[in-house]
Parts: C-alpha cells; structure tokens; sequence
C-alpha cells in the first residue's frame, strides 16, 4: 500500500491553514500509536492498494472516517506501507474547502473505534 505525504515532498506547495496541520499532525501521531506504524500524513487523499488489499477490507466509514478506518486495518494485515511525496496545493473556504472540527472529532472516533 502507497500513502501520499503531504509533508515529504521536497516542491513547493501551497501554505494550508495553521490549525488544520495541526490537527493533521495531532491524527496522524494519534493513529501512529495505535497502528505501531509511522506515518507522516495519515490524513491523505492519495493511496494506492493492491487490489486483493482493498477487497479484504470491509470499509464502514465515508468522508473523514475513512482514512483511519482504512489505516487501522491495513496495520493489522501488517501489509507493507510506503509513502510517497505528493504535490498539493491547499484549499481555502471559499475554494471548496469542506472539513471542520466534526470531522477531526470522528476521525478521533474512527482511530479509537478501528484500533
């Protein structure tokens, strides 16, 4: 399984809110500790699976939830997990930006539900 990073990528990208990367920061260390994997950017739009991988998955979750859902589960098929550097260019509000906090609190939710 591939995960794009956000944070590797040695191009220049787009400043994204203050807030949203640290709450980006805070999931990504919360669902590393449960996983035992170490991902920088768990948060991510951008994976890649093998498509037995994400066939053996059952997903539950849609919109933010999905992401730790998917991590948690793959951790436990103990599949390899690379990541790659990504370019991303953040958007505002007014661009389409959907996420708000609801969304950090069930992602929360998702990493203690899926550990």
């Amino acid at each position: 399984m591939v995960y794009g990073s956000r944070f590797l990528s040695g191009e220049l990208k787009r400043v994204v809110f203050y807030w949203h990367s640290v709450g980006n920061k805070f999931l990504t260390t919360l669902s590393n500790m449960f996983t035992n994997i170490n991902l920088t950017d768990m948060e991510t739009c951008y994976k890649a699976f093998r498509g037995d991988i994400i066939r053996g998955i059952t997903v539950e979750e849609d919109r933010f939830g999905f992401e730790p859902e998917v991590t948690a589960k793959v951790a436990k098929m103990k599949c390899r997990i690379y990541e790659v550097g990504i370019s991303y260019s953040g958007r505002t509000y007014h661009e389409g930006k959907k996420i708000g906090w609801k969304d950090g609190a069930r992602a929360i939710w998702c990493i203690l539900k899926y550990r």
